[in-house]
């Protein structure tokens, strides 16, 4: 666990007190908000089981999520929505998401690491490949936008839309998704620059 500090280590001992780390989800989704977190820990803290979202279960996801909520110093979360994915690209409504995490934190932080972005913010940072997987603080944004965006997911975006099985798939591109969209039609929350290209690969296949 100790390796996932070594970013953390390095600022803080060059005087950084406060470093954010900041990932997002759901950048690939046909449907729904890309949500992105940011995550100020506690100067030498290590959360034993904190590691990439993506490796872990839904139900550790959701113990973690409790325990960052409960240790952190500050967490931020941006939403940006599919009519704004559309307008600006994914990558660039990545950012932004990630630059509203980063303004909805409590505390101000002096270092931002970012899993292999870059945020439009007036703030020394470093983007890391992978960062999920190497630094505890993207980690521990990465469980937290995971947890929000499938809360989201399994409630309100479900309930709104029931037909198109959103507690199930998350608003990714499975065969369950494509074929309630094409039986039913895309909703206002799916992302249409997407949708294009989804019909292109399915007409190649014919």
């Amino acid at each position: 666990m100790s390796d996932l500090l070594t970013y953390e280590k390095e600022y803080w001992q060059r005087s950084f007190q406060y470093i954010a780390g900041i990932d997002e989800v759901g950048r690939g989704c046909l449907f729904g908000d890309v949500v992105a977190a940011a995550v100020i820990l506690p100067h030498g803290l290590i959360l034993e089981e904190v590691n990439d979202s993506k490796k872990l279960t839904a139900k550790k996801r959701e113990k973690l999520f409790d325990v960052i909520m409960k240790e952190a110093l500050a967490v931020g979360t941006g939403f940006i929505d599919a009519e704004t994915i559309d307008r600006l690209n994914i990558k660039q409504a990545t950012r932004l998401a990630m630059k509203q995490a980063v303004e909805q934190l409590a505390i101000k932080p002096d270092f931002l690491l970012i899993d292999a972005e870059k945020v439009d913010v007036d703030i020394e940072q470093l983007a890391v490949i992978k960062g999920d997987a190497v630094s505890q603080s993207i980690a521990a944004a990465s469980i937290v936008a995971k947890v929000t965006r499938d809360r989201l997911c399994e409630g309100e975006w479900d309930v709104r839309y029931p037909e198109y099985g959103i507690a199930a798939h998350k608003g990714y591109a499975t065969k369950l998704h494509r074929e309630r969209i094409q039986a039913l039609g895309p909703t206002p929350m799916h992302r249409k620059s997407f949708m294009r290209n989804l019909f292109v690969q399915e007409q190649t296949l014919f």
